[in-house]
């Protein structure tokens, strides 16, 4: 064995001082350049939001999956029917609620021969309801929006508008919008579906491939899901699950921000983290399963995204252990290359960091003013974005890559009620 070099951990250090430093901020201004991008090549072209193009539009499903729902699923139900559409079905799928929901379908389905109700015996998980939904539909266009979703009127013409244009359209994610904005919680997820998951989608879009559909408001081409070979039921996250295998199958997905759902989000720090764990849990469970897939040259065009993945986590453990030999630094001053300042106390990197995310704001704010004019309400609210959610994505990633590598495969995903925060 040769000696390392005197100052090689200097050197290892300072490189990996850069790379958590310099990976956000290129991620930040890359996913920038591609949200403009698509904005003025596809999104600025298009008519206003209540105005969809005048198509012959082919009948649809909307399929419900609910579980324990009974607050929110009677107000769901009601804006699924009073949707501007010319032909459409709503199939409740009810996955063994033990509370009222059971009651609140039977009765709305009694007041309306539009909507159908299924009851599944037990909590099979979602993606068991969406495939038995499936399995119902009548036609060969689905929208799939959550039990707590409020569809905008004309959200599942813009949907279906995406899949007609070209039959190689698998599925579309549409563009959830927080409805719950009370707390800071709130507002700060308000900022965070527009400014970090909305411009993502639009520059994923512009870069090829999107990681993961919107499962809360969706749309799918039927013959598509049956390639694909439905739902996955051992997944945690069965949108991020069907939207790799749609992609992997060569079916294109698309992102349509004018096909708005209005949704409910966790507003306690508890429901945040199990919400961001499971999200962490559920992509890493995905990204590990499709690994030997993407070895193949056919598969290409998956690399950057899976590749931006892989590079997010290993930020994450960076971050992890950057903290720790700040702490055995601060014990062992005699070990000059663990003399940094704190990673949690912002500098002039902090600054940056943060100026960089309030930019980003803005620009998401000025793309999406056509949907959401209010948003811009959430603007300096966006500076707790790093420190609150950046520490909870760190920490989730953390946690997740060990249990979703222990999780057995074939394990159903069932599913809990989660914290929907509070209603506005």
């Amino acid at each position: 064995m040769f000696p390392l070099p005197f100052d090689f951990m200097h050197w290892l250090w300072i490189a990996l001082l850069a790379y958590a430093f310099y990976y956000p901020l290129f991620m930040s201004y890359l996913w920038m350049v591609g949200a403009l991008h698509y904005y003025f090549h596809y999104e600025r072209k298009d008519p206003p939001l209540d105005s969809p193009p005048e198509l012959d539009y082919p009948p649809v499903s909307i399929l419900i999956p609910c579980f324990n729902e009974e607050e929110n699923v009677a107000e769901t139900l009601r804006y699924a029917l009073a949707i501007d559409y010319p032909e459409f079905e709503v199939i409740a799928i009810n996955d063994g609620s033990d509370d009222d929901t059971a009651r609140l379908l039977d009765e709305a389905a009694a007041r309306d021969p539009r909507l159908r109700v299924v009851h599944l015996a037990q909590n099979q998980g979602k993606a068991m309801a969406l495939n038995t939904g499936c399995l119902m539909a009548r036609h060969e266009y689905l929208v799939c929006v959550d039990g707590d979703s409020l569809l905008e009127p004309h959200a599942a013409k813009w949907l279906v508008r995406q899949m007609m244009s070209s039959p190689r359209v698998g599925a579309v994610t549409g563009n959830p919008r927080i409805r719950n904005r009370s707390t800071l919680l709130g507002k700060v997820q308000v900022g965070e579906f527009s400014s970090i998951i909305g411009i993502i989608k639009r520059a994923q879009r512009t870069y090829g491939r999107l990681f993961t559909i919107s499962g809360v408001i969706a749309g799918f081409r039927k013959t598509a899901v049956r390639q694909a070979g439905y739902w996955s039921d051992d997944v945690l996250t069965e949108d991020i699950d069907m939207s790799w295998k749609l992609q992997l199958a060569h079916w294109d997905v698309r992102f349509e921000p004018h096909a708005q759902a209005w949704i409910l989000m966790p507003e306690t720090f508890r429901g945040l983290w199990k919400q961001r764990l499971r999200w962490a849990k559920g992509g890493l469970q995905v990204l590990l399963r499709s690994a030997g897939s993407l070895a193949h040259w056919q598969k290409r065009r998956m690399w950057p995204i899976y590749t931006e993945y892989l590079f997010s986590a290993a930020w994450a453990y960076l971050m992890v252990l950057l903290v720790a030999v700040w702490l055995v630094g601060l014990f062992l001053p005699q070990l000059d290359w663990m003399q940094t300042a704190s990673p949690l106390i912002p500098s002039w990197n902090g600054l940056v960091l943060g100026m960089t995310c309030l930019l980003q704001f803005l620009i998401s704010k000025w793309l999406d003013r056509r949907y959401d004019y209010d948003v811009g309400r959430n603007f300096f609210w966006m500076i707790w974005y790093p420190l609150v959610f950046w520490m909870i994505h760190i920490v989730t990633t953390v946690v997740a890559l060990p249990q979703a590598i222990a999780r057995n495969r074939g394990l159903r995903a069932r599913w809990t009620s989660p914290d929907r925060g509070v209603k506005a």
